[in-house]
């Protein structure tokens, strides 16, 4: 199995990358989407991104069209919606599926990491269901903007529900503890 930080990945303006461009930081890894109902956690995530980035954090944001079409866009469609609807300016990546047989090989080891996700992911399963929209069931992401947290060594530390805020006090205080360390 290849090493977290080793993983193949390409930025959102088509920059080859992996996660070793981030050695040494918290990271608080997000899959994102456009034209979904939790959109407006950009901003959380965003504003949870300047607080912490002097001590080492930073939010890396995923696009994904896996839920419902909810991100439909190209790369440089959802850049260019991130940075003028919600100032982002956390590193994003190019669109990925995080779910199913085509899921992306860093999806695949940040679910077989942590099962289960802290947050009401049943009331979620329940209000999608309500909507007939199909739902995942653990280890699979939920929904978009479920969040993953890496320590400063690479280690999968925390998983979160979409549902959970990036102001949530679980995640503020997750995060606050590994940028202690």
């Amino acid at each position: 199995m290849t090493a977290i930080s080793d993983i193949p990945l390409r930025t959102i303006t088509g920059e080859e990358t992996s996660l070793a461009a981030f050695d040494g930081q918290v990271l608080l890894i997000v899959n994102v989407a456009s034209k979904c109902g939790l959109t407006p956690q950009y901003e959380g995530l965003e504003k949870l991104h300047e607080q912490y980035r002097d001590q080492g954090f930073a939010v890396l944001g995923f696009p994904a069209n896996d839920f419902a079409g909810q991100e439909p866009g190209t790369d440089s469609e959802i850049a260019e919606f991130c940075t003028s609807t919600f100032g982002v300016q956390f590193p994003m990546f190019s669109k990925i599926a995080v779910t199913g047989e085509a899921k992306h090989p860093l999806y695949r080891q940040l679910t077989a990491a942590i099962a289960e996700a802290e947050g009401d992911k049943a009331t979620h399963r329940a209000k999608l269901a309500g909507y007939g929209l199909p739902t995942t069931e653990d280890p699979e992401v939920l929904w978009n903007f479920e969040k993953f947290l890496l320590s400063r060594s690479g280690a999968v530390v925390g998983r979160f529900a979409p549902s959970l805020t990036p102001d949530d006090t679980r995640l503020v205080s997750a995060v606050e503890r590994e940028v202690a360390q």
